[in-house]
């Protein structure tokens, strides 16, 4: 099986390891360069482009050079493409995000006016409602990159995935690059102090839709869980607006058996507000329950929100 993934340590650990519950040992990974890859110096929200670390990926796929191609879920645009299919959801790392540190801090016990580096106006807002006192900086690299700023003192903490860090130093039979060697230490954000990106966590594998093989050997990696939590969170994405600036988050979970329970925030970076809000519904129908949470914020100020926070985008630019 020829996997098409990112170049990154990461996204070729994770891409190894969702590869092995499928094919074995028999695979090759195929590392290309996304758009968002070729210009590390720019934040990401300087780029308006959809699809900015998987279009290479892709086109791959589309192209028939590999059979599949994995993802981090949460880079995936809501819009589909022709031609191509998520065949399979492994099940998802914790979603949560990770403040990390040199000293073990938790976000109540970092010093007062802390250095923070987060490349999410997410994660930035969340972290200033909690503890306005933050200098949060942008920072981009890789994930050893940024941990690295933090263990020579730039930085007093990041903020990372802790599904990104766990996949990345895995045992290196499982397709990770072993321990952790750097003098950090992590505090994982609760979602009510942090709520983290749509599909965080989980990780998609595309193939070609008329693809019969691949997807019948996809099949045995699909965890129905994942999935449905998955898309719900992203049909809130989507029906939010797919071209919206504004830093969007959701979880969905499923607390007890049949029921599906999605939390959603939208913020206004500009004003530092946000919105949240939860709903519970049929696991049987994630897209409808995150479409119904989604328009139940847009109808409670969001709406307006949206407008504003485009409006000054496009004045800006």
């Amino acid at each position: 099986m020829r996997v098409a993934t990112r170049r990154s340590d990461l996204a070729r650990a994770q891409a190894a390891q969702a590869a092995r519950l499928v094919a074995g040992d028999a695979f090759e990974l195929v590392a290309l360069a996304s758009t968002g890859d070729l210009h590390p110096e720019r934040a990401i929200a300087d780029f308006n482009a959809k699809g900015l670390f998987v279009d290479a990926i892709r086109e791959a796929v589309l192209a028939g050079d590999c059979d599949v191609a994995v993802h981090s879920y949460k880079d995936l645009p809501t819009e589909p493409v022709d031609g191509l299919v998520v065949g399979a959801v492994p099940p998802r790392e914790d979603p949560r995000d990770l403040l990390v540190t040199r000293d073990g801090h938790h976000l109540a016990s970092l010093p007062d006016n802390a250095i923070v580096g987060t490349s999410s106006e997410r994660r930035r807002l969340q972290l200033l409602r909690v503890r306005p006192d933050l200098q949060v900086l942008p920072v981009r690299g890789n994930l050893p990159t940024r941990l690295g700023k933090v263990a020579s003192g730039e930085l007093d903490a990041v903020v990372v995935a802790l599904a990104g860090l766990r996949r990345l130093y895995r045992d290196p039979a499982e397709g990770g690059i072993g321990a952790l060697d750097l003098a950090v230490a992590g505090a994982p954000l609760e979602p009510g102090q942090c709520l983290p990106s749509p599909a965080q966590g989980a990780l998609a594998i595309e193939c070609r839709a008329d693809d019969r093989a691949t997807l019948a050997a996809l099949a045995s990696a699909d965890d129905p869980d994942a999935r449905a939590a998955v898309t719900a969170e992203r049909a809130f994405l989507a029906t939010i607006g797919g071209g919206c600036s504004a830093p969007i988050g959701a979880l969905a979970s499923s607390p007890v058996p049949g029921v599906l329970e999605i939390a959603g925030l939208l913020a206004d970076p500009g004003r530092r507000r946000v919105l949240r809000k939860s709903q519970r519904g049929t696991l049987h129908d994630p897209t409808g329950l995150g479409r119904a949470l989604a328009e139940e914020m847009l109808e409670s100020g969001g709406r307006s929100l949206v407008e504003a926070i485009d409006a000054r985008r496009r004045d800006a630019s």
